[in-house]
């Protein structure tokens, strides 16, 4: 049943890091070159009947690119979550560290499940 109080109340979900977690995780590459990569290879796929080896080509572009950006998004990854743990004093070391093993994790179950 549709409770008009409740649905007038503000969202309990906080607008940092814990909201972004609740809806699943953060893309490894950054969308405009998502975006970039999915037109070229849209662009290949729509021109193979026309031009097969040049589609291919574009198609191995893209391909490049992807891996690429993916190399380039994980040493950036990995760049910052070493930051975020490696000079901590040791009352919040513990913490970061959690935190940081619980990042660890994730980002190389995605990879392993791709």
């Amino acid at each position: 049943m549709y409770d008009q109080t409740r649905a007038q109340q503000p969202d309990d979900r906080s607008s940092g890091f814990a909201a972004r977690r609740t809806q699943g995780p953060e893309p490894l590459i950054p969308s405009d070159e998502r975006d970039k990569i999915v037109r070229h290879l849209g662009h290949a796929v729509n021109h193979f009947a026309d031009t097969p080896r040049e589609a291919l080509e574009e198609a191995e572009v893209a391909f490049d690119a992807a891996a690429d950006a993916l190399v380039k998004a994980l040493a950036e990854r990995r760049r910052d979550l070493r930051e975020g743990w490696q000079d901590q004093d040791a009352e919040t070391r513990s913490t970061e560290l959690r935190l940081a093993l619980r990042e660890y994790r994730e980002i190389t179950g995605r990879l392993l499940r791709a």
